[in-house]
């Protein structure tokens, strides 16, 4: 499937030179009275090399075309992040590199997708929203009202965001896998 360059977000998966690549950064930039263009930084998944390159804001890249499993993330060892297929209950281990950041919203017997490519795991996607219990934040200060400030909090899988000040330690709360936003109290 063809998409525009315009269209190329991080953690898209595009076929390049004949490759698969993961994207993991892109800037979309569109410099006076130039031509627009996006640079998009992004890594090889059979040699694991970094490649930037300039596509022009009206060029068509190839999105990889992936087959979802939803699957249920077990734990973590040295091994890597172990997931069991809902259907089959076979068991595959993903790597830091094929998750990344995205490991700071897994809770075990968390519910996901998990993209394949050619049969091989290339990736997860994420629900919009997670709901995480804060360990650890600061009292809030007295007087302070819900919307004005804010503070910072460590969730349960080592993630800081920040929260309204009448958040306490043991809330749990709904954040945007987005962005890293509070939306609400669980």
């Amino acid at each position: 499937m063809m998409i525009p360059a315009t269209q190329i977000r991080a953690g898209t998966l595009v076929i390049y030179n004949g490759e698969l690549h993961r994207v993991h950064g892109m800037v979309h930039k569109t410099p006076g009275n130039l031509r627009g263009f996006v640079q998009v930084k992004m890594r090889n998944l059979r040699n694991g090399s970094m490649t930037e390159h300039r596509f022009g804001s009206t060029d068509r890249v190839e999105k990889a075309s992936l087959d979802e499993k939803e699957m249920e993330y077990l734990y973590s060892d040295s091994a890597g992040h172990h997931f069991m297929d809902q259907g089959n209950y076979d068991q595959i281990t993903l790597s830091d590199e094929v998750i990344g950041e995205q490991m700071k919203y897994l809770l075990p017997n968390t519910v996901i997708h998990v993209d394949f490519y050619e049969e091989n795991p290339v990736g997860i996607e994420l629900p919009n929203t997670v709901n995480l219990k804060v360990t650890e934040t600061s009292p809030g200060m007295k007087g302070a009202t819900a919307s004005a400030s804010y503070k910072p909090a460590i969730l349960e899988t080592g993630l800081e965001v920040m929260v309204p000040q009448f958040i306490e330690a043991g809330t749990t709360v709904k954040i945007d896998t987005r962005d890293d936003s509070y939306l609400e109290r669980a």
